[in-house]
């Protein structure tokens, strides 16, 4: 199986039951993709919930620099809470991890970003993230 080319790559967003925002990408990420992206974490974000992302990076090629400058500029106010990455490469960690650091270092926030090997592993770690930042929000009676 070759790599899909541009013509090819796509991505996918959608709100998962346990309301996560669930993203898998096929090619690389482009500018199109990572501004969608943005929009989606948003979106999330203004419904005053948890912005707890779940990415399946199984077929993601490369996040490409206009699709870095994208996710910084769009990204840029976002209040992330935790983002699990499953089945990416180490090359796309390497380039995720430098995303997410200009990311917070331009929100001036820090927020765990963790890649895994398999789904049902990064699912039990945002749910337990979820789990503990409702915890902490619940008033105290």
């Amino acid at each position: 199986m070759s790599d899909p080319g541009p013509a090819e790559a796509s991505a996918s967003f959608r709100e998962d039951p346990d309301g996560f925002l669930f993203t898998a990408t096929v090619g690389d990420i482009s500018e199109d993709t990572a501004r969608a992206i943005a929009v989606a974490c948003r979106r999330l974000m203004d419904s005053g919930r948890e912005v707890l992302v779940l990415s399946d990076a199984h077929r993601t090629g490369t996040i490409t620099p206009s699709a870095r400058k994208a996710m910084a500029d769009g990204l840029r106010d976002v209040r992330f809470d935790a983002i699990a990455i499953f089945g990416a490469s180490f090359p796309l960690r390497v380039v995720s991890t430098l995303a997410a650091k200009t990311v917070q270092i331009l929100t001036r926030q820090s927020y765990p970003v963790e890649f895994f090997a398999t789904e049902a592993d990064a699912r039990a770690w945002l749910l337990a993230r979820r789990d503990a930042l409702r915890a902490r929000r619940r008033p105290v009676a």
